[in-house]
């Protein structure tokens, strides 16, 4: 069951869209532990964009507990909503369109956005857009580069996913390669984990690496350091660090963690921009846009920046804000689906933890 006119209102906008007139969405992020509520006008300028972050309540666990995520998303959700309007300095009576993230992510987590945005469309009359939040983090890039088109590749690297797309369109995210096991992020975590550094793992990692040298070889005899057909596996990477680490501490060895986590990153992150490079050259892109909570990682950024002027490509990177979970990606997400006049949502809308592509 559609919101009461939501078609009619819906296809209205499609028109009103692509007609140039401005469309103000209000979308709604909750797919982990960061509750997030944006308005956004036309896909690109962001009028408010309010996050309430979880860190401080999961570290006491060591990683995001699910039920956790979901009740503290419950207490959050109403003062986000109405921070978010006042912050955007609209009346409520503004918002063309409510988006939100139905997947991937936690269930019970997507499940309190999914409940307030339906509520919200139901309320305003006014249609609701369904959000692929991988193709969110994508987006993210058309907010900070206004003059960013297609078609592209995407990077896409955080702590549940790690992905290659080629972008041909706005409304057109085809998968051409990633990881076949742990994301990087993961891979972070459980590696920091293991190393006694607190949650969340990826930041700590970085700031270690910083100060140490990248010379340790996990691997005896590593593999090539990409694979042709675009697969990525760190669960691999993830052992021999295991392994490195149990080892030193059995031979009662003090272990040197800063140059455990600059060789863990370098290896880690090299994978993943030569295989990225790759894919550029061998598809004749010229300009690559990272995303994703990882893409936040400084040696990333260099180190893709370094390798895609070598062959003539140009890197967009969106600022860190934009590349942890926000709800601003998920409203330029549901303009574009406007614009193409799809994505748009009934009353029945429900979670899908593991979304598969266009699912």
């Amino acid at each position: 069951m559609y919101t009461p006119l939501a078609k009619e209102k819906f296809d209205s906008l499609t028109k009103k869209a692509n007609e140039g007139g401005p469309i103000t969405i209000l979308a709604i992020e909750t797919s982990c532990d960061e509750t997030a509520v944006s308005v956004v006008k036309d896909g690109r300028q962001i009028l408010s964009n309010v996050i309430a972050s979880q860190i401080d309540i999961h570290q006491k666990f060591g990683g995001v507990v699910p039920e956790v995520a979901s009740r503290n998303h419950t207490l959050a959700i109403n003062s986000c909503i109405e921070k978010a309007i006042l912050d955007a300095r609209v009346d409520i009576t503004e918002i063309d369109a409510i988006a939100v993230t139905y997947g991937a992510g936690l269930l019970g987590a997507l499940l309190v956005g999914i409940s307030s945005a339906k509520a919200l469309a139901y309320t305003l009359k006014i249609p609701l857009i369904k959000v692929n939040h991988i193709e969110a983090h994508i987006c993210a890039n058309f907010i900070e580069y206004k003059d960013l088109t297609p078609p592209f590749l995407a990077v896409v690297a955080s702590g549940g996913h790690t992905n290659l797309y080629e972008v041909e369109d706005y409304n057109k995210y085809v998968p051409i390669g990633g990881t076949t096991d742990d994301a990087l992020g993961e891979a972070f975590d459980k590696v920091a984990r293991l190393l006694g550094l607190p949650y969340p793992g990826g930041p700590e990692i970085e700031k270690l690496a910083k100060t140490g040298q990248a010379t340790i070889k996990f691997f005896k005899n590593p593999k090539a350091s990409f694979n042709k057909d675009l697969s990525l596996s760190y669960s691999g990477l993830k052992t021999a660090v295991v392994n490195y680490i149990n080892n030193a501490r059995q031979r009662g060895e003090k272990l040197a963690v800063n140059d455990i986590c600059a060789s863990f990153t370098k290896q880690a992150v090299d994978m993943l921009v030569d295989t990225a490079i790759y894919a550029v050259k061998n598809r004749g892109i010229k300009n690559i846009a990272l995303a994703g909570g990882v893409a936040s990682n400084s040696y990333l950024r260099e180190k893709l920046i370094h390798e895609a002027e070598k062959i003539g490509a140009k890197v967009f990177i969106p600022p860190s804000i934009l590349c942890t979970d926000n709800a601003s990606m998920i409203a330029s997400r549901a303009y574009f689906s406007i614009l193409s006049g799809e994505n748009i949502a009934d009353l029945t809308l429900n979670a899908k933890a593991n979304l598969c592509y266009n699912a």
